[in-house]
């Protein structure tokens, strides 16, 4: 696989987007906290990253489906460099700051969703699988180092952590550019319609059929609690700790502890967990995920803390990479951008609206009392959303209509106990071995300002 020279190009330059992402998020929740000691606008500085799914995100994600995959990743960092170089600009005012990140932000949907379209070029067989599991892996790792390094980054200069990202866009126009073959789109077969109806479209394919709103819902409720503790990270570490170098660590701790635990989470659910059973313990693993964050109601040390989070990412772990891979197993070849703009796009607003909300929660009340009992609506409603999770026969019928001949999807629901068609992405699903592929969804937090591998 990796001696694909497109495919080293595209991980090299995903790669340092992804921790030059993280760590400007780091620095940014710091800097805004810092200038407004309010949990709000330092929870919106997180969040707003999010927000330009809701606008444009389906919209956004199409184009990459009418345009060359290379010019929509190329245009996409040049446009976030110039940005985020702009946001680095010393003394701005806090409106300006998260005005710039939103701007920013609207790149994510084109750009993340040309990768996912690229990906089934360049690698095929099991290349493609092989490859889309080290995306995961290497997207963990750079969410875990960029956090790291942006949190100590931060403790001295913002400036530079939004600089450092700003380059990082840069270098990853320029290895994309050099390093990638500039590929046609995937034709559909279908005739090109307007870029809203292809749009809708995406909605089509995703909530069109039972099994897809199933795969839907429970990724979307997965997020909204096990992004809050990140989301909170930067107030809450200044409230424990009064500042400085220990609030910085705090901070780190508490940010890296989810991807720490999912990776952990990826490497022994995906390896030394058989297939069958990896199916089984995806009910488990949705009400274990906001189960584990309630004891925030304690107040806990940092390093409690840091497990409980981790806890909650390894859970995770065993609910996204299977959807993901039963996802792209259900879903027709050239409609993968506008379905991945769908679930990307009630991701990212889902986890944003969830920081933002409970950041405005914490105005109020304690963080760890916020924490707590958002978690404990979380297992409440996770318990509702499983007990009508489709069984595997709806699964297999699903895939089986995808791969057949007929009408486009989502136009109608195949038969076979009524729940056709597709996965939608990085959450929770059964999938059989093997079926690990990339879907229409953006890691585990589709959040973290576009990390994760699609």
């Amino acid at each position: 696989m990796f001696a694909q020279r497109e495919y080293r190009a595209v991980l090299t330059a995903t790669t340092l987007s992804w921790i030059g992402d993280y760590i400007a998020k780091a620095a940014v929740t710091v800097l805004v906290y810092r200038e407004t000691e309010s949990v709000a606008l330092s929870a919106a500085a997180f969040a707003v990253s999010y927000l330009p799914w809701l606008v444009g995100g389906p919209l956004l994600s199409t184009v990459a489906d009418r345009c060359r995959y290379r010019s929509v990743m190329v245009n996409s960092d040049l446009f976030r460099m110039a940005l985020v170089a702009l946001v680095a600009v010393p003394h701005l005012p806090v409106w300006a700051i998260l005005g710039l990140l939103f701007a920013t932000t609207l790149a994510n949907p084109p750009s993340q969703a040309a990768r996912s379209a690229l990906m089934p070029v360049i690698l095929t067989g099991d290349k493609l699988v092989v490859g889309l599991s080290v995306n995961s892996s290497v997207g963990q790792a750079a969410q875990v180092t960029g956090y790291l390094v942006g949190a100590a980054i931060a403790t001295a200069s913002p400036t530079v952590a939004l600089l450092v990202n700003a380059a990082s866009f840069g270098a990853s126009a320029l290895i994309v550019r050099l390093g990638v073959r500039d590929h046609p789109r995937v034709a559909t077969g279908d005739p090109r319609a307007s870029l809203l109806r292809e749009t809708g479209d995406g909605f089509r394919i995703v909530f069109g059929t039972p099994v897809l709103r199933s795969i839907a819902v429970l990724v979307f409720s997965s997020m909204l609690f096990s992004i809050v503790p990140e989301g909170l990270a930067g107030a809450w570490a200044g409230e424990r700790s009064g500042g400085g170098v220990d609030a910085a660590a705090t901070q780190a701790v508490i940010m890296a502890a989810a991807p720490v635990g999912f990776i952990l989470g990826g490497l022994i659910i995906g390896r030394a967990v058989r297939p069958a059973r990896r199916v089984a313990l995806i009910r488990p693993f949705a009400v274990l995920a906001p189960l584990v964050l309630v004891p925030a109601l304690l107040d806990p040390p940092p390093g409690v803390v840091a497990l409980l989070v981790a806890v909650c990412g390894f859970s995770v772990a065993g609910l996204l990479p299977v959807a993901n891979g039963l996802f792209v197993r259900a879903l027709p070849d050239g409609y993968r951008a506008r379905a991945f703009g769908v679930m990307a796009t009630g991701m990212q607003v889902i986890q944003g609206s969830a920081v933002i909300v409970t950041g405005l929660l914490a105005e109020r009340f304690s963080i760890p009392r916020v924490v707590g009992l958002w978690s404990a609506a979380g297992v409440l409603l996770m318990l509702v959303v499983v007990a009508r999770w489709p069984s595997t026969a709806a699964f297999d019928a699903a895939i089986a209509a995808a791969k057949a001949p007929g009408p486009r999807p989502g136009s109608a629901a195949p038969a076979g106990g009524g729940t056709p068609a597709e996965t939608t992405g990085r959450a929770a699903a059964p999938v059989a071995e093997g079926t690990r592929d990339e879907g229409p969804m953006p890691g585990r937090r589709a959040a973290a300002g576009g990390t994760a591998t699609l």
